[in-house]
């Protein structure tokens, strides 16, 4: 009799470790300066001219929201076809201001930033990035960027 009282709290004591154990998750160490350096990546690849490099960058599920085009870009296809009219003018971003903030496998880069073109043209905008580690590396899970206004 006394097994049989104790039978249900010890099967409740398993269900909550278990469903305790399914929600713990590992979060991978980063710093601010690896975050800061992830632009740096997704610069450097526009710098190739390659759309595909660029997108690579993205999480499957990612969405771009871009600096020169108001149709927001949900699938490697639709970003592709953004860069490959963004990367034609060879653009080179630069940070101008940024805040950095780090949870759990995932981060935040927003801030300010300026891209310059072939032709001397510039386009000052601010951003955000989100990323997300997926196990292996860090992908942006959301772009966000919007042309400065011309006043305040």
């Amino acid at each position: 009799m006394r097994l049989l009282r104790s039978l249900p709290l010890a099967a409740l004591a398993l269900v909550a470790a278990t469903n305790a154990h399914a929600r713990s998750e590992v979060c991978h160490a980063t710093s601010k300066k690896e975050i800061a350096s992830l632009f740096d990546r997704w610069n450097t690849s526009l710098k190739t001219g390659d759309p595909k490099k660029v997108v690579a960058n993205y999480a499957k599920n990612s969405i771009l929201l871009p600096t020169v085009s108001n149709k927001p870009r949900l699938t490697a296809e639709e970003k592709e076809d953004y860069f490959a009219h963004f990367l034609s003018g060879k653009p080179v971003g630069t940070i101008d201001s940024r805040s950095i903030e780090i949870d759990c496998n995932s981060a935040i880069d927003a801030g300010l930033y300026t891209f310059k073109f072939a032709d001397g043209s510039e386009v000052k905008a601010r951003y955000t990035f989100t990323y997300k580690w997926n196990g292996k590396q860090w992908l942006i899970s959301s772009h966000h960027s919007s042309a400065m206004p011309e006043k305040n």
